[in-house]
């Protein structure tokens, strides 16, 4: 019985995860089209908002059609509290639960994801600071980029 549900709900899943995706995408999509001061200056207003909310809100249901039930103890620290939010140790895709509960803010990627088709701009549409594995002063600039970010008052959104 086990096995025939498995068979059945394997694709169903698939499919459900694949629409997932696809409506992040077009949300990362819109909240970027035409964004002024792409890269360089922090999504406001209505982006932001979209980010904020329905990314967030379409990559908690992923999870949660992939079987991953997230409760979160306690209290999320806010911006002006934390504007660096540490999630460690970065090897796997479980850092999206924590993207997603803490309302999808600005994360450290490597240049080559942004370039990857759909998850590119789910990922471009989050403004990471990139880091690029060719450049000996890469280090000092990913440094830099999140001190400025950081210390914006609030303009950009959590760096993690």
């Amino acid at each position: 019985q086990s096995v025939l549900q498995g068979i059945i709900l394997l694709p169903l899943r698939v499919i459900c995860l694949i629409v997932i995706l696809l409506l992040a995408w077009l949300f990362a999509s819109i909240a970027t089209f035409r964004q002024p001061g792409r890269g360089f200056l922090p999504l406001k207003g209505w982006r932001r908002r979209i980010i904020h909310t329905a990314l967030s809100c379409v990559t908690r249901t992923g999870y949660m059609l992939m079987g991953f039930q997230v409760k979160v103890k306690g209290k999320v620290a806010s911006l002006t509290e934390a504007p660096i939010l540490v999630a460690a140790p970065h090897s796997s895709f479980f850092d999206a639960i924590v993207c997603a509960l803490t309302g999808m803010p600005s994360i450290v990627s490597r240049e080559e994801n942004l370039k990857t088709p759909v998850f590119g701009t789910i990922l471009s549409s989050l403004q990471p600071v990139a880091v690029s594995r060719q450049d000996p002063d890469s280090r000092k600039n990913t440094v830099a980029e999140i001190t400025r970010r950081a210390s914006s008052r609030g303009q950009w959104p959590q760096v993690t």
